[in-house]
Order: structure tokens, then C-alpha cells, then sequence
């Protein structure tokens, strides 16, 4: 098997695929790193768990029509033509021929299913971009279990320490809050991590990343762990402390 993988500025630059989170993007980077040479992927589950991804981001990917499934679990990268060229002397041929008889190439080089074999869940894939928004939010909000994330807490306490309105209801928010806690996190690590860059960048100009997409995304753990200097600890002290020594005379006039 080709050991190098290209991707193409013609998928990866679109803005269907730049607007997935972060934690989606990097699941479909990786599928594409541990593909076959003709674009299948049978271990989708192993490579989640080692980059700490979703069953969210995988079905989001599904969505958008950025990889294809199989009724056993494979997945074909849709794309794949598109993204690579191996020549003849690299190039080994899939063991899941089966699978790839059910796909016909089209003229764009990308896969798509026969229209014979085409299940109802393989329907959602082929689905025109002006349903998109719609399927992907209803396949996020779709699950066997209740979902118990307390996304509309999370949000809220971002929007009252940020003065922003983000809705909890929001697709790309609550995916990116589902992956967190899909790993562990919990309510208090949210609220800790918002506290903390909203003392650290408010009024700064960092202040335009205090949004979840930032907040929420793969650097989490990141924020959560982080030490606070004594300086951003002692930043309301020193606004004091200075506002104190300004002459009565000065003041209301610096």
C-alpha cells in the first residue's frame, strides 16, 4: 500500500467542510491517512477512539457526503480520486470488492453509489446541499440513549460571562460540546474553562475567540489545565491599585 497521501484544496477549502468542527475535520483527515488504495477505511471505530472523536463527527461526515457507508461497518472515502493519484507500481487493490462494486466513479472523480443498491441510510448521503443543514442537526440530535449534555447551561453561562447570545440549539455548538463530554469532561470543567479565558482575553484582542468553537474545540483540555500567572491573577487588583495613586484632581480626566 502507498504510504503518502494528498488531499485536495477543491474539498478541504470548501466552506461545507471548513464550517464542521474541529474534532470532525480531524476525524477526516485521519480516515484519509489510514485508508487503502482505493479509498476504504474498516477500523472507523479505533481511529475515533485514538483521536478522541465522536460518533457525532462521524455521522456529520456522512451528512455532508464526505465519506460513504456500508451496511458492515466500511467506510469509502468519497473523494478519494479527487484527493489522490498513485501510480500503477504503488497501487494495491482493495480486498472489499464487494464493496467497491456497489460504487461508480463519476466524471468528477468522485465515488457514488448504484442507484440499485442505494439503502434508506445510504439515501442520506446523496442528499442535495439545500438539506444538509437540516439532516446533519437531525442526525446529531438522533440517538438509542437520552441525551443528558446540559447544553443550554453551558451556553448560558458563556453568554452571561461574555455578554454574547449563542444559542444551545445550534448544530456545530452542541456537537462540539457532545465531543468534550463524550470524553469525560463535565459541566464544571466547562464553567471553569470559560471563567478562565474570559478574564484571560476579555478586553484583549483574543476577545473575539471567547466563542465555543474555540472554546470547545480540541484544545480544551488544553485551557482546562492551564496555570493562571500571578499577573492575570492580580489584573483587577492592579486596575485598583492604579485607578488608587490618580490625583482627585486628575480623575474622570485620564
Amino acid at each position: 500500500m502507498a504510504q503518502r497521501r494528498m488531499f485536495s484544496k477543491k474539498v478541504t477549502d470548501t466552506d461545507t467542510f471548513l464550517d464542521m468542527p474541529l474534532s470532525t475535520q480531524a476525524l477526516y483527515f485521519h480516515l484519509n491517512m489510514h485508508a487503502d488504495d482505493d479509498g476504504f477505511i474498516d477500523n472507523t471505530k479505533t481511529i475515533q477512539r485514538m483521536i478522541g472523536s465522536s460518533d457525532d463527527d462521524r455521522k456529520l461526515l456522512v451528512a455532508k457526503q464526505f465519506i460513504i457507508p456500508f451496511e458492515n461497518g466500511l467506510v469509502v472515502i468519497k473523494d478519494w480520486r479527487v484527493h489522490n493519484y498513485i501510480q500503477g507500481d504503488r497501487y494495491h487493490k482493495t480486498q472489499y470488492i464487494n464493496e467497491k462494486s456497489q460504487l461508480v466513479v463519476e466524471e468528477n472523480n468522485m465515488y457514488t453509489k448504484r442507484v440499485q443498491d442505494v439503502s434508506n441510510m445510504d439515501t442520506q448521503v446523496r442528499l442535495g446541499k439545500d438539506r444538509l443543514g437540516k439532516d446533519s442537526k437531525d442526525i446529531l440530535s438522533s440517538s438509542d440513549e437520552p441525551d443528558h449534555v446540559p447544553y443550554k447551561e453551558i451556553v448560558d453561562y458563556l453568554n452571561e460571562k461574555t455578554g454574547s447570545k449563542y444559542r444551545s440549539s445550534g448544530s456545530k455548538t452542541k456537537s462540539l460540546i457532545k465531543a468534550r463530554t463524550n470524553e469525560g469532561f463535565s459541566l464544571d470543567d466547562f464553567k471553569t474553562v470559560i471563567e478562565k479565558k474570559a478574564k484571560e482575553w476579555s478586553d484583549t484582542n483574543m476577545e473575539k475567540y471567547l466563542r465555543p468553537e474555540t472554546l470547545f474545540g480540541t484544545k480544551f483540555e488544553g485551557y482546562l489545565n492551564e496555570k493562571q500567572s500571578a499577573n492575570q491573577k492580580q489584573i483587577g487588583y492592579g486596575k485598583q491599585k492604579h485607578q488608587g495613586i490618580v490625583p482627585k484632581f486628575l480623575q474622570g480626566k485620564v
